[in-house]
């Protein structure tokens, strides 16, 4: 069975939840407008701009079809987008060389209906440059960042201890590790010995963000939290919406590693 991340499905609603034209994405006039421009709004809402040196580079892991990489190249001399899924790497390259790519999305049943995703005049597509990679054991060669983002991934990784455990050697000092994540703990994605929050042991709950305390203060201070609403269309009539808890991290000066 063809992994979802690697379906058209998945590819269409992701094109149009990181791309789609309000419109287009919600065809209401009622309805949670807030949960729009998530990707967008990952980095504009989490980003400590004024922390950011002239040459700053960011790293994008999960960048699933490239918005939030685009985003970041409007503040980073140099982004760097890594996702497991071929499907979403090709779009986002693509996205980056042509400037646009033409989709289409469901609208119900067998209905599609077909749109461009496009990337913004004012965003310099040469600043960024995407790879397939595995969010858990990355390529020792990367370097370090003044910003690296983790957008709805952790959930989703089966082992997202191993992925936060390469953050402190990632991140320069004083930079920032943006996170968010849903807190969505499924079995499907992660076994139940990983998961980061949403168990009990002895009667007291565990919740994402303790463990995300627990496991990033030896190497950053976390300044900033943000409820983050966010909506996904499957269809013309079905939606997910979701409110994800966004988090800003800094790295500490005096953190080994």
């Amino acid at each position: 069975m063809t992994p979802y991340y690697e379906t058209d499905r998945a590819l269409s609603e992701y094109l149009l939840f990181h791309y789609g034209e309000s419109a287009r994405l919600l065809p209401w006039r009622f309805g949670p407008r807030d949960g729009l421009e998530y990707p967008v709004r990952c980095v504009a809402e989490l980003l400590d701009r004024d922390r950011l040196a002239e040459h700053a580079r960011a790293l994008d892991i999960g960048c699933a079809v490239g918005r939030s990489s685009f985003e970041l190249a409007r503040h980073c001399r140099e982004v760097v987008g890594i996702d497991f899924s071929g499907a979403f790497i090709t779009a986002a390259a693509q996205l980056r060389s042509n400037g646009a790519l033409r989709y289409q999305f469901v609208v119900e049943g067998e209905i599609r209906e077909t749109a461009i995703a496009r990337i913004a005049d004012d965003i310099d597509r040469d600043r960024v440059a995407f790879e397939r990679g595995d969010a858990m054991d990355l390529r020792a060669d990367l370097g370090r960042f003044e910003v690296v983002l983790l957008a709805n991934l952790l959930c989703r990784l089966s082992d997202p201890a191993r992925c936060l455990a390469q953050m402190g050697p990632l991140v320069k000092p004083g930079g920032q590790l943006l996170i968010t994540t849903p807190c969505t703990w499924l079995e499907e994605y992660t076994p139940r010995a990983n998961w980061l929050g949403g168990l009990e042991r002895d009667g007291r709950p565990i919740r994402t963000l303790d463990r995300l305390r627990e496991i990033l203060e030896p190497h950053f201070r976390l300044t900033t939290l943000r409820d983050l609403p966010f909506l996904i269309r499957e269809h013309e009539r079905k939606f997910q919406w979701t409110v994800a808890e966004g988090s800003t991290w800094i790295r500490r000066d005096d953190a080994a590693g």
